[in-house]
């Protein structure tokens, strides 16, 4: 056993005064899905709903213990993160600052202050996080207090590595493969450190949301690189810097082990398993099960764990994780038609819709000349072949439309 493997089932064992394992649950549907056994190490139901708890506490008590006089703790975080802090800075009764932009939805910030309370003060601050995290830092600097990194620490790094510590004793047996969301590296760092130790026949893929690939980017570029854009939908993992300590233990990873998911069949997958399963998935959460379609051919017959790293969602957002995965099953599509404006122009139009079509949006955007308007349509259906035999009938009568369910800058100002 490693010095990091051996400090690693110490943290885990220090955890249990704070909860219990995550369970490890067979899942039967998956598993008979693919024809493997699909296990998912449910970080979903750890007292924050995420696995972000293990490595706040495990660095605040390695702080705490090499210098007890530090009593003042500050992050910087939109979600998880943020409750992990709050959470341990009660358990240990220090007080917590805690930095996030004023963009945060208001469930996130009443969660991480139930989980604190009177431990806890939360600043707004800044639309983005990068300006979040500088006045976190500056704070810091000004109260001499301790900054708790999400993800780029050695300490929250041997916090995390709690995970595979409990999925190896739970499962009894090295897996085949493990598959880790990916944003900072936290996680994935010390999963991988440990099971190289403990489990080295073991392998491993590496799940990115497509609009925040940190990790593959510094693949490419042999060390952290910033990226340009992200998409924040997949908040959970969308961050636009590797760690570098994190990418120390992660640059031994092969291109073609790590893999991007598109956030919106994210959406599809988060549905899924609410509506199969009823397990409620944040969008990182749902990261490690979304890619399983591509590793068929991989995974059959083989012991697979997907760690499903988040469970903090809210509803409210249900409604547009609906809409998105609609729209990538091709189910649902938005079009411009220049309808005629004649009698029974619409009469015509609502004749070739099919039996499953259903008419989701209908607006007049503007009359564009005298005898054609301009009409915004959206319909629902049973199978996305449908609309092929839909705009067959409209080429056939010589309707005029525009599909725009996928050109991002119409459907952001139409839709």
């Amino acid at each position: 056993m490693t010095d990091f493997a051996d400090a690693a089932r110490q943290s885990t064992k220090r955890l249990r005064e704070l909860f219990p394992r995550t369970p490890l649950q067979r899942n039967d549907y998956l598993s008979r899905r693919y024809g493997a056994e699909i296990w998912l190490k449910r970080e979903d139901l750890s007292p924050v709903r995420s696995y972000k708890l293990r490595g706040a506490f495990t660095a605040m008590r390695k702080v705490r213990a090499a210098k007890p006089e530090q009593t003042e703790f500050v992050c910087a975080s939109a979600g998880n993160h943020a409750q992990g802090v709050a959470f341990a800075c009660k358990h240990f009764g220090v007080t917590g600052t805690i930095f996030m932009p004023v963009t945060t939805p208001q469930q996130k910030i009443d969660k991480t202050r139930a989980f604190g309370g009177d431990w806890v003060r939360i600043v707004l601050t800044g639309d983005y996080f990068d300006k979040t995290l500088g006045a976190a830092q500056a704070f810091c600097t000004e109260k001499g207090a301790h900054f708790l990194s999400p993800f780029d620490d050695e300490d929250v790094i041997e916090g995390q590595a709690s995970v595979a510590v409990e999925m190896l004793d739970q499962l009894g047996q090295a897996p085949d493969l493990v598959i880790l969301p990916v944003g900072g590296g936290g996680l994935a760092s010390g999963v991988t450190r440990y099971l190289r130790s403990e489990a080295p026949q073991t392998e491993f893929r590496f799940v990115e949301p497509l609009g925040g690939a940190s990790l593959t980017a510094a693949l490419a570029g042999h060390g952290p690189v910033t990226l340009k854009k992200v998409n924040s939908f997949v908040d959970g993992a969308a961050v636009a810097r590797l760690g570098a300590r994190t990418f120390e233990a992660l640059k031994i990873v092969r291109a073609d082990e790590v893999l991007l998911a598109p956030e919106d069949r994210i959406c599809v997958t988060m549905l899924e398993m609410l509506n199969i399963e009823g397990i409620v998935l944040e969008p990182a959460g749902a990261l490690s099960i979304d890619v399983l379609p591509e590793l068929a051919d991989l995974i059959a017959g083989k012991t697979v764990i997907c760690v499903t790293s988040g469970g903090n969602f809210d509803f409210e957002r249900l409604p547009e994780v609906k809409e998105r995965a609609q729209r990538y099953s091709g189910v649902k599509k938005y079009f411009i038609l220049r309808m005629p404006q004649r009698p029974g122009a619409l009469r015509e139009f609502l004749s070739m819709l099919g039996p499953d079509d259903d008419i989701a949006r209908f607006e007049y955007l503007k009359k564009s000349a005298r005898n054609f308007g301009s009409v915004l349509i959206g319909i629902e259906t049973s199978r996305a072949e449908n609309f092929k035999l839909l705009f067959d009938q409209l080429d056939e009568a010589a309707f005029s439309y525009r599909d725009i369910t996928n050109d991002d800058i119409l459907s952001e100002f139409l839709i």
